[in-house]
Order: C-alpha cells, then sequence, then structure tokens
C-alpha cells in the first residue's frame, strides 16, 4: 500500500477484500470510542489522513463510527486501489456524507505535504512495514503540529495455531518457522528495514517520550477452527509464513514444504484455527499513558 515493492509482495486488492471483514471484527472498539470521543471534543470539521489507504477499509469502518462532519484525504501509491476507494460513498455517526479526496504518492518523505491539514492521522496494518527513522519522522511530525494518531492493526510479530479448546499449538516447527517469518519481517519493505513486530512498542515510546498520552490494546486476529468465512484468510497467512521462512532461509526448504503442507490439510479438516497478533494504539497530545 505504500510502495510498490511492498504492494507487490502483500497488498493485491483480492487479498485486501478477504482481510476487510477479519480486520473489522478484531480491532479496538474501545480505541475508537477515545478516537470518536476526541474529535467530538474538537469544534468544526473532523481533518483525518490515512496513510497507506489502500482500498479504503479504515474510511469504511471508522466513518461510520466517528463524529461529523468529516473530511477524509486518503494516500496511498497505488492509483488501482485509490480507484477502488474512489467508489466508497461513506456516512458519518450522524448519518452526514463524508468528504473524501485521493491523493497518490509515496509515504516518503514524512513532509508537510503529507501531513498538513489534519486533525487526526490514521493508518491500519502500516507501521509493522516502517522503518524505525519513518516512524520517528511520523511522531514528529504530528507532535509538531499537535495531531493525534490513531493506528491500527499493528503486527507485533507473533502468531500460533490453536487446538479444539483454543490453547495454542506450538510445535518446533511452528516455533522455528515463526522465528523466520520474523527475522523476515523486519526486511526493507521500501521504507528502510522495517520494524516488524518491534513497531507497536517502538511507536509507543516514542509518541510517550514527545508528551503524547498513549493507550495501546492488544487486538489480534482470531481464527476459529472450521470456520469456512475465513478459511481462504487463514489459508492465505500459511502460504506467506511459509514463503516469508522459505525465502528467509532457502536450505530448509525440504521441510519448511512439509510444514506447510501439513498445517495447511489441518486447516482445511477443521482440525486447527489461528491466531495472529495486532496491537491498536491511540495517541493524544498531553502525557501519561495507558496500557
Amino acid at each position: 500500500m505504500m510502495n510498490a515493492s511492498v504492494d507487490d509482495a502483500h497488498f493485491s486488492a483480492d487479498w485486501l477484500a478477504r482481510r476487510e471483514c477479519l480486520d473489522a471484527r478484531s480491532r479496538s472498539r474501545c480505541i475508537t470510542g477515545l478516537a470518536a470521543d476526541w474529535l467530538a471534543a474538537r469544534p468544526g470539521v473532523h481533518r483525518l489522513v490515512d496513510l497507506g489507504a489502500g482500498s479504503g477499509s479504515n474510511l469504511r469502518f471508522l466513518a461510520p463510527r466517528l463524529p461529523g462532519p468529516q473530511r477524509w484525504r486518503l494516500v496511498d501509491h497505488d492509483g488501482e486501489l485509490l480507484a477502488r476507494a474512489r467508489r466508497t460513498r461513506q456516512l458519518d455517526a450522524h448519518g452526514e456524507r463524508v468528504a473524501v479526496s485521493l491523493e497518490r504518492r509515496n509515504l516518503a518523505p514524512v513532509d508537510d505535504a503529507l501531513l498538513d491539514d489534519a486533525d487526526l492521522v490514521v493508518a491500519s496494518a502500516l507501521c509493522d512495514l516502517v522503518s524505525r527513522s519513518w516512524a520517528e519522522g511520523l511522531v514528529d511530525g504530528c507532535a509538531a503540529r499537535g495531531q493525534g494518531l490513531l493506528i491500527t492493526l499493528t503486527v507485533d510479530g507473533d502468531w500460533a495455531f490453536l487446538d479444539a479448546s483454543g490453547e495454542r499449538v506450538d510445535s518446533d516447527e511452528d516455533i522455528a518457522v515463526r522465528a523466520l517469518v520474523q527475522a523476515h519481517q523486519r526486511r526493507d519493505k521500501g521504507l528502510g528495514p522495517a520494524l516488524g513486530g518491534q513497531a507497536p512498542a517502538v511507536l509507543a515510546e516514542r509518541l510517550e517520550a514527545a508528551g503524547y498520552r498513549v493507550t495501546s490494546v492488544y487486538s489480534p486476529w482470531f481464527v476459529p477452527r472450521g470456520e469456512r468465512a475465513t478459511l481462504a484468510v487463514a489459508e492465505a497467512l500459511v502460504a506467506g509464513w511459509y514463503a516469508a521462512a522459505l525465502e528467509q532461509s532457502p536450505p530448509e526448504g525440504i521441510w519448511l514444504a512439509r510444514w506447510h503442507a501439513g498445517r495447511r490439510a489441518q486447516l482445511a479438516a477443521g482440525e486447527l484455527g489461528l491466531t495472529v497478533g495486532h496491537r491498536d494504539l491511540f495517541a493524544t497530545p498531553g502525557t501519561g499513558a495507558t496500557a
């Protein structure tokens, strides 16, 4: 969603459509409510900029849950995804039409043109893909403008298969694959070496140092075993983990292929579910932090 390399690797329109329902049910209603209350206390039009907006899923989730009037600017490098977002006609929590503009550009540099004219900066499923320097630039830029931030569905690096009782199933191979995937997540995705699972902590620490009040809430994906509606997402995740692990360590391809085939078969048979760790974060200018 940020640039060609990231989009080609992860963010096809089909994948974004598949994950949107799972994203929506996983997001923290508490965090959304805090953002709604903060905006409601501010007079006038509520201006939001959505970084890495893709096809507009963040807009579709947030707009009806936030007070109006709202004016959104959706920023993404991918013109095809923004064209899909253009078809979104959204109402705010008061039933009024939301104003939306589209901007096709890369997310670097974090400059005036990217952040200006916004009260609240939002992003979803983005910040684990960016570098520490990019994240620091974002926080510093927002702090200089007194902007709030609503950063949701940031990967924390953890994932696991689940048995019938919802308990983790961690075989030695699962643990080895997870370590390879975590290492792969820290590769450069177009904005420098990515934060991967470190992103939630790095963002919270930088925001607190900049004088923000930060609330961070666990918001994992949870796919119960045998849930047919999310099976395609689960299979795509396992395929993605396999591909990342293989790219990270090609000599281990034989056992990785065996692991992939076995876990995929267990998902399809309804023997296993899975969970993927994320965190949602809301930050406002001020002091202190909650978790």
